[in-house]
């Protein structure tokens, strides 16, 4: 069993607090650059400039769209009882769900600026997003958030701010899934030629599942508790859109767009 004594603050000066949590989110989008650049040295239609500019709209897209996404999914009751509270972001709140609308609605200004193909983007994004959740797993383990549910197994954690049971690790078991096991899967599966939006496609589906699968390991909001059937959580009900939307574009790949391929030649 381990006590979770870690100290949330990197360091302080002065009246500045610089927290590993947002260190966390600056060395994901790091990781994330340099994944970008080294699948752009595979691609003929993207170059340095073009990667750096597409961090940057990333960023924006996962800040504004995760805390956004927060209040909407996760504390609408508490934007009506105190509306100022979404824009003080340190005191904390990301959605990965708010964040990737976020993004999704970034590059459709990144794709008008660089006159790319939204889809193609999109593919090249899903490549970039698992070290970057990664990155911000690890941040909410070192915060002491998100913790998951009580449990006897030998590695629970007991988290500061808690209740003093001993839980799962579930940002660990997040940082492993969404970051590792999520990026291996895409970063082998885009080895070879695929069709716009096949990647994407396994993104979302594959990150649905995982999430949906960890959750059970997670606990719920305190504000929100279990819902629908008070078994599942906000976390998988918002997982299983993303679940239905990738096998559904993968399905239109495989069969109907073929179809329609096959029908050109005619």
């Amino acid at each position: 069993m381990f006590y979770h004594d870690l100290d949330p603050v990197l360091f302080t000066v002065g009246p500045l607090s610089i927290k590993w949590y947002g260190v966390s989110y600056i060395v994901g989008f790091f990781l994330a650059w340099l994944v970008a650049r080294a699948r752009a040295k595979s691609q003929v239609n993207w170059h340095a400039e073009q990667v750096t500019d597409l961090i940057f709209f990333q960023a924006w897209g996962v800040i504004l769209g995760g805390r956004l996404g927060y209040w909407l999914f996760y504390g609408f009751n508490q934007i009506i009882d105190e509306p100022f509270e979404i824009f003080k972001i340190w005191h904390g709140g990301m959605s990965f769900h708010g964040g990737l609308i976020g993004v999704v609605i970034a590059l459709i200004f990144y794709c008008k600026k660089h006159h790319k193909p939204f889809v193609e983007v999109l593919d090249f994004v899903a490549l970039m997003t698992p070290p970057a959740l990664f990155c911000g797993r690890i941040g909410n383990f070192i915060n002491g958030g998100l913790y998951g549910r009580t449990t006897d197994v030998p590695w629970a954690v007991i988290f500061p701010h808690s209740d003093g049971l001993a839980r799962h690790p579930s940002q660990l078991y997040e940082a492993f899934g969404e970051g590792i096991v999520l990026f291996g899967l895409l970063w082998l599966y885009s080895r070879k030629p695929r069709r716009n939006g096949e990647i994407t496609a396994l993104f979302l589906c594959c990150y649905g599942i995982i999430r949906f699968m960890i959750e059970y390991y997670r606990e719920p909001d305190r504000h929100l508790g279990f819902i629908f059937f008070d078994w599942m959580t906000q976390g998988q009900l918002l997982s299983i859109p993303m679940i239905v939307i990738g096998i559904s574009i993968l399905i239109w790949l495989k069969f109907f767009n073929s179809a329609i391929m096959d029908l050109r030649k005619i």
